[in-house]
C-alpha cells in the first residue's frame, strides 16, 4: 500500500489554509449545509445519465489506477474517465482549493483522505452522495468507524477507498535474542523498551518521531482520546488537555527522557537503516507498513512479526487509525450522477475493489474483501509465514467509532511539528509542546471565524 502523507509541506499549507473558508464551491442543493433533503435519483434518471457520452475528471494520487478505471469504462462505455496525478495529495489540495475558489477546473471526481474530508465540507465543496445509485444503503458495507469517518448529519460526503488501522510490526529476532517477550500491554512495552536498550545501549524498542503527527494522532485515537471535532457548521472541538490525551503524553515523555525510545525522523535513509540493523525493535505502523516494510527492510525477510498495539488495559483490543482515503465528488460537478458512480464502482464492485488490494496492495476497506479467506488469511514470508494481513483485519474490528476531525487538519499537522513534535524530538517538555499545539489550534480556529468547544 501507498503511504498516505502526514506531514504537508509548509509553503502549500498556508496556502490551503488561507483559501479555507473563501473557497467555497458555486452551491449545491446537495453539497455541506444546504437546507432540505436531496432528492433521490430515479433509475430512470440514472439509467440515462450512464448512457449519455459523458467526460469525467479525476483528480488522485494512485498509481496505475487506469486499471480501475478501464473496468468503469467497460461498464459504462458512454463514460469517458481521464485520470489525472497533480502530485502528492499536498499539491492536490492546493490546487482543488485554488480551482473550487475561481469557480473552473475543478475535478469531477477527487481522492481526499478521511482527515480532510471536513475542509472540503466546511466550504460547502462536497456533493452529498445520498441520493445517487443506493450509496446511503452502502453503510453496511464498511465497518462502522470507516462508515462515520465519510458521513454526517445523514449526509455521505465520499466512498472509502483504503483505510490504515494501526498494529505494532516487530523483529521477533531482536526480542528473542534477549529474552524479551512480546509486550501486550503498554507496561510491559515500557519494560521491554529498559531491558533491550539496558542490554543494548544502541537498540530501542521503538522509534517516535516528532515530524509524524498522523502516527501520534492515531495512538491518542487508541486511547479513546476526541481532541478534534466539528458539527458540520460553524462550531469546533479543540481538547488536546484532555485525561485520555495527556496520559499518552506522559507516558512517551518518561520513555523519552529515560532514552530508551529513539526519536529520530522517519521516512529516510537513517530510518530505513534502523529497520534493517535492528537499531528498532518494533514499528507501531498501520496496515499499509505490513507491505511497506517489505520493500523498506527487504533484506530482514523472515525476522519481522506483526501483533495488535500494546494496550492500556490488559484484554482491550484497542486500536486507531493512522491513514487511508476516500474518493469524493465535487459539487460543482455537471455530471453528478456519472460522477457518483465512478466513485461507488471502483470501491464497492467486487472486481474493481478487489484489484485496490491486489495491484496497488491497499488495505480494503470493504468489509467482504476484509473477512475474505484469500486476503485474510494469506500466509507472508516477510513475516516468518506468519499471517500478517490478519492481525490488521481483527485491528480494524477494534478502531474507535467517534473520532473526528478539525476542517484545518493540514494547518493542525504542521503546527505539530512546531510544538509537541519539536518538544518530542529534542526530547523536551511534552507538555508544554501539547500546551503550545492547543493554544495555537485555539487561536487559528478563531480567527477563521469558528466557535470554539
Amino acid at each position: 500500500m501507498l503511504r498516505t502523507r502526514s506531514v504537508p509541506a509548509a509553503a502549500a499549507v498556508l496556502t490551503a489554509t488561507a483559501l479555507l473558508l473563501t473557497a467555497c464551491g458555486n452551491g449545491s442543493t446537495s453539497g455541506s449545509g444546504s437546507s432540505g433533503s436531496p432528492k433521490t435519483v430515479t433509475k430512470a434518471e440514472f439509467d440515462k445519465a450512464m448512457s449519455t457520452p459523458t467526460n469525467l475528471t479525476f483528480w488522485t494520487w494512485v498509481p496505475d489506477i487506469d486499471k480501475e478505471i478501464a473496468l468503469f469504462e467497460k461498464r459504462y462505455p458512454a463514460i469517458k474517465v481521464k485520470a489525472i496525478n497533480i502530485g502528492s495529495s499536498t499539491d492536490q489540495y492546493k490546487a482543488m482549493r485554488t480551482s473550487l475558489r475561481a469557480g473552473k477546473g475543478a475535478p469531477d471526481v477527487a481522492q481526499v483522505e478521511y482527515q480532510f474530508l471536513s475542509s472540503f465540507t466546511l466550504t460547502k465543496n462536497l456533493l452529498d452522495l445520498s441520493p445517487y445509485n443506493g450509496i446511503k444503503a452502502m453503510k453496511s458495507e464498511f465497518p462502522s468507524w470507516v462508515w462515520n469517518q465519510v458521513s454526517s448529519n445523514g449526509a455521505v460526503y465520499a466512498v472509502p477507498q483504503d483505510t490504515a488501522p494501526m498494529g505494532m510490526i516487530y523483529r521477533n529476532d531482536v526480542l528473542a535474542k534477549y529474552g524479551i517477550k512480546t509486550p501486550t500491554t503498554w507496561d510491559e512495552f515500557a519494560t521491554a523498551a529498559k531491558t533491550l536498550h539496558e542490554k543494548d545501549p544502541k537498540a530501542y524498542i521503538t522509534n517516535l518521531p516528532g515530524s509524524d503527527p498522523g502516527q501520534f494522532v492515531g495512538l491518542l485515537w487508541q486511547n479513546g482520546a476526541n481532541p478534534f471535532g466539528f458539527d458540520g457548521k460553524k462550531t469546533v472541538t479543540i481538547d488536546l488537555e484532555s485525561p485520555e490525551v495527556t496520559k499518552v503524553v506522559d507516558y512517551w515523555q518518561k520513555l523519552i527522557q529515560a532514552g530508551e525510545v529513539s526519536t529520530d525522523a522517519d521516512f529516510n535513509d537513517q530510518w530505513y537503516k534502523g529497520l534493517s540493523s535492528g537499531k528498532y525493535a518494533s514499528w507501531l505502523a498501520a496496515a499499509w507498513g505490513r507491505t511497506f516494510l517489505e520493500g523498506a527492510a527487504k533484506t530482514t525477510t523472515g525476522k519481522w512479526r506483526t501483533t495488535e498495539l500494546p494496550q492500556w488495559n490488559a484484554g482491550d483490543h484497542a486500536t486507531g487509525n493512522w491513514g487511508g482515503s476516500t474518493n469524493a465528488v465535487m459539487n460543482t460537478t455537471k455530471n453528478p450522477i456519472a460522477a457518483a458512480e465512478l466513485a461507488r464502482f471502483i470501491n464497492v464492485e467486487d472486481e474493481p475493489a478487489s484489484m485496490f488490494v491486489t495491484k496497488q496492495q491497499f488495505f480494503p476497506s470493504k468489509t467482504s474483501i476484509l473477512t475474505s479467506s484469500d486476503f485474510a488469511d494469506a500466509k507472508s514470508d516477510f513475516y516468518g509465514g506468519e499471517q500478517a494481513n490478519k492481525t490488521f483485519v481483527d485491528a480494524s474490528k477494534n478502531v474507535t467509532t467517534t473520532f473526528g476531525w478539525l476542517p484545518f487538519m493540514d494547518y493542525a499537522y504542521t503546527t505539530f511539528n512546531d510544538t509537541l513534535g519539536k518538544a518530542i524530538a529534542d526530547k523536551g517538555d511534552m507538555r508544554a509542546g501539547l500546551k503550545a499545539w492547543q493554544d495555537k489550534l485555539v487561536a487559528y480556529a478563531k480567527q477563521q471565524g469558528l466557535t470554539v468547544k
